[in-house]
């Protein structure tokens, strides 16, 4: 525990002692980074650390921990009303976050949490056991589901794998179909909440005047109708992760409420007089670009900043067709698996390279759908190309060009037209400038907004900015940034 208010740190200290927990504290930066390399790697299971501190901060202390290759989880103590702050915390690698004046119910939930005391779930394992799963490498099997060798996928699994050890809120972002509850569902199993409840929840298809009630639960007799108390879905998820697919659906006032929930980490349900404190992580999802959404005034900018804390961006179908063999070695032995076929099917040559030349706008959910036809069409354990069914029409052409597995069939027929640069740094450098300046331009050259729609945060923009010489004028009169 590293904070420099002694009445504090003595509270703190009795608090997590009752609890059973051994606690050692420090007053500052630089001693609390004497303790932790007295004791080793490894030493500690968490550190907690206020914000402000003599020496410096908080995050400080974190980056020491990142750059040493620790392993300690963090949390940070931040200022009471300093949103920024708490977001900075996650970023930084912080398991999760209070704000002053710190709530002790919820400040042991939370250090239970960390330590894998979920009630109801597992205990943290001993130190050595921990060391040696982080030492081994993962073959957990939600992240295997996430089929693909593309860079692209295999940055999304080394994300999922890395934020399913904080509290951080997440943002899925991707084409209708692209598997983004896929990837939702592996960060709560990976996380150390996996043994507690997954609640997926679909934004957009809930009627407007049921969303207050299906989200925070009701108490009997609240309104007609209420003939027994209800939970909702922030109760049902306790302990565990709550997956808010198609966050930007919600209307505005629903925003509003689901900001608060989340800031104060408590429910009142509609009936009640009290607040419920509440342990959920939030994971949301959504195919729609929520910078645009905040710009419009379509969605709430402190609550887009709550959400987007860590986002992973996965890629439509199109774009990493190579992944077409293995997605579809996948599905089909789960489709068989579910419907009882043995042997698992496989698809001839001649249907895969059929596939391969289509655009699939659908992406996998489309084709999910193509197998489960093509298997009920099938009498054979190999699946042709008359059983798919592709018209001829929706296919792109590549009369005459021999299309690789690894390389996008459009790339594939434009390689041999296309000449190579004579720079590669150059160019790519040219791509960027355009992308970074019809970003600015759509966004009215807001930096923030237009960072947030191309994935990058602000600093990020104003590096690429800087760096490719894209200064605007107009932004700094128009930017309140």
């Amino acid at each position: 525990m590293v904070d420099d208010e002694p009445d504090l740190r003595t509270l703190y200290e009795l608090t997590l002692l009752r609890e059973g927990y051994d606690v050692e504290s420090a007053g500052s930066v630089e001693e609390g980074w004497a303790m932790l390399q007295q004791r080793g790697p490894g030493g500690y299971q968490l550190v907690i650390t206020d914000m402000r501190l003599p020496d410096g901060t908080g995050l400080d202390l974190l980056h020491r921990i990142d750059a040493a290759g620790r392993h300690e989880k963090a949390m940070v103590i931040t200022a009471y009303g300093s949103p920024e702050n708490a977001v900075e915390a996650l970023k930084a690698g912080a398991y999760d976050y209070l704000t002053k004046p710190v709530d002790l119910r919820q400040f042991r939930a939370v250090v239970a949490s960390a330590l894998g005391r979920v009630p109801g779930g597992p205990v943290a394992p001993p130190r050595a056991a921990q060391a040696e799963a982080r030492a081994a490498p993962s073959t957990h099997p939600a992240l295997a589901r996430i089929a693909g060798e593309s860079m692209a996928m295999q940055q999304v699994r080394s994300l999922v794998e890395r934020v399913a050890r904080s509290m951080a809120p997440v943002l899925v972002h991707g084409e209708s179909g692209t598997g983004k509850e896929l990837v939702a569902r592996a960060i709560h199993e990976v996380s150390p909440r996996g043994a507690m409840p997954f609640m997926a929840v679909n934004c957009g298809a809930i009627p407007e005047s049921l969303l207050e009630a299906e989200f925070f639960g009701y108490r009997k007799g609240s309104f007609t109708g209420a003939n027994e108390d209800r939970e909702g879905f922030f109760q049902a998820a306790q302990g565990g992760t709550l997956f808010l697919d198609e966050i930007g659906d919600l209307p505005l006032p629903m925003q509003s409420k689901l900001l608060r929930v989340i800031q104060e980490r408590a429910v009142r349900p509609i009936g009640a007089v009290t607040e419920s404190p509440i342990n959920v992580r939030i994971v949301s999802a959504t195919h729609r670009d929520l910078g645009a959404e905040v710009q419009a005034g379509r969605f709430r900018q402190d609550l887009y900043y709550r959400l987007n804390v860590i986002r992973i961006a996965v890629p439509p179908l199109r774009e990493r067709i190579g992944d077409l063999p293995s997605i579809c070695a996948s599905v089909l032995q789960r489709i068989a698996h579910d419907a009882g076929v043995k042997p698992v099917p496989a698809l001839a040559s001649d249907a895969l390279e059929h596939l391969l030349r289509y655009s699939f706008p659908g992406n996998v959910r489309e084709l999910e759908n193509l197998l489960h036809r093509a298997l009920a069409l099938a009498g054979t354990p190999v699946i042709a190309r008359s059983d798919l069914g592709l018209p001829e029409e929706l296919l792109l052409e590549a009369d005459g060009v021999e299309v690789d597995v690894a390389t996008p069939p459009a790339a594939s027929a434009t390689a041999a037209a296309a000449p190579l640069p004579s720079d590669l740094g150059a160019y790519l450098d040219d791509i960027e400038r355009e992308i970074l300046e019809r970003a600015l331009e759509r966004h009215r050259y807001n930096r923030t907004a237009a960072g947030a729609g191309l994935g990058l945060s602000l600093r990020q923009m104003r590096y690429r900015m800087a760096r490719l010489g894209v200064g605007v004028a107009e932004s700094d009169r128009t930017d309140p940034t």
